[in-house]
């Protein structure tokens, strides 16, 4: 093994391309031989931190972000050195979760990646118990679901499909896999807050270019039909799970862009929708306390609740991953239109390909128009210096 590597920024175009390769192979054998690797990028037009530098596991579950993030990096002139670091720790180690803990973590502390090879590995080795899937099978766009018919409807969309090993997995998954994990993954959460909790703050540690929630809500307007789509433009945070990490009163908005390409998608097929505040409880009996509820729905505007949508914006928020969420309206219960078992079964056999083929499409819109990924700019701090480089096209590797 080479106990070293340096990505010269002066070769040509090609050249970056099968150096930025080479130190992708170089990574991932120092990870199989039993060391975290240490990434260490010079920055000559940095004037406060020429310097920056990080640990990472498993190198291979992001391979396609490494290519890229080093080839723009690679482009502006920095030179990246690869070398390897500790010995990598025992996940049953009595250290680790002193070694993980994230209480006083800060995320805009200027480093090459977000998170610790500690919790990188962890987080993988989660992600793939709760999916049953190998993370390196994850693609870049992600979307979240708590219903078993949008994973029948992604399985018609894509025949051939990847997914779970097992039948018996907590969140099962299926992967439309593309060239360089330009596909979409699909993952069905189960119900509530801190399930979507659970699963993004592993996810992140992929660094997906965008998650989606895809679910069901219930309409609060009275000009709402069962069947509408709802859009949200911002969340009433009610699933409280995430206020100790970031306070209910710093604001989340999904990505401008993705809820754009949805709204374009929408248009296009011709399908009533509406943009609003999202209302997101842990409670799912929450009509049995309406007034109280009411109250909160009338102060936030809301026009919808659901069980998971602000808890996935807000860690999107929290971990630098555009976000946006795509409901339909399933029930009204203000409205004498609870969710009752058969007009809830025809309403799933109804919308559950509509409701795919409009995430999908806007996602494939996406794709063409951002092949290197969501800008993210204003989910980030004005000092974070992570594995970001400007915008550009990438080469074939």
């Amino acid at each position: 093994m080479k106990p070293k590597m340096q990505i010269d920024p002066s070769e040509s175009e090609d050249s970056l391309c099968k150096q930025i390769e080479s130190a992708c192979e170089l990574m991932e054998e120092i990870y199989a031989q039993g060391h975290y690797v240490r990434v260490t990028v010079i920055r000559h037009w940095s004037k406060h931190n020429p310097e920056i530098s990080g640990k990472i596991a498993r190198p291979k579950a992001f391979r396609w972000y490494l290519r890229r993030e080093l080839l723009k990096l690679a482009r502006r002139g920095a030179v990246i050195t690869i070398e390897p670091s500790r010995p990598r720790v025992d996940l049953n180690a009595a250290t680790l979760l002193k070694t993980i803990d994230e209480s006083d973590f800060d995320l805009t502390r200027k480093k090459v990646f977000m998170f610790g090879p500690e919790r990188c590995e962890l987080s993988i080795k989660r992600l793939e118990h709760y999916t049953g899937t190998m993370a390196e099978d994850f693609q870049r766009y992600v979307l979240l679901t708590n219903y078993h018919m949008h994973m029948e409807a992604f399985a018609e969309t894509f025949p051939g499909c990847s997914g779970s090993t097992a039948t018996n997995v907590q969140m099962p998954t299926l992967h439309h896999v593309a060239a360089d994990n330009r596909g979409i993954s699909i993952v069905n959460i189960g119900v509530g807050p801190s399930n979507a909790k659970n699963l993004t703050d592993h996810l992140a540690v992929l660094r997906p270019d965008a998650m989606m929630m895809v679910g069901h809500c219930a309409g609060v307007r009275n000009h709402q039909d069962v069947g509408d789509f709802v859009l949200a433009s911002g969340y009433m945070r009610a699933d409280r799970i995430l206020d100790e990490a970031l306070p209910p009163s710093v604001p989340i908005t999904p990505s401008f862009l993705l809820n754009r390409a949805l709204a374009t998608t929408l248009d296009e097929l011709e399908l009533p929708y509406r943009i609003g505040a999202v209302y997101t409880t842990l409670d799912r009996n929450w009509e049995l306390t309406v007034s109280r509820t009411q109250q909160h729905l009338r102060a936030s505007r809301s026009i919808a609740v659901d069980m998971e949508s602000a808890t996935v914006a807000a860690n999107g928020f929290r971990y630098r991953i555009p976000s946006a969420t795509l409901l339909c309206v399933s029930d009204k219960p203000l409205h004498g239109q609870p969710k009752l078992p058969n007009e809830a079964k025809q309403f799933y056999g109804d919308t559950k390909k509509q409701h795919l083929k409009v995430a999908t499409q806007a996602l494939e819109s996406i794709k063409t128009q951002y092949p290197n990924g969501l800008p993210n700019s204003d989910i980030r701090a004005p000092e974070e210096a992570l594995l970001e480089g400007p915008d550009g096209l990438g080469c074939s590797f």
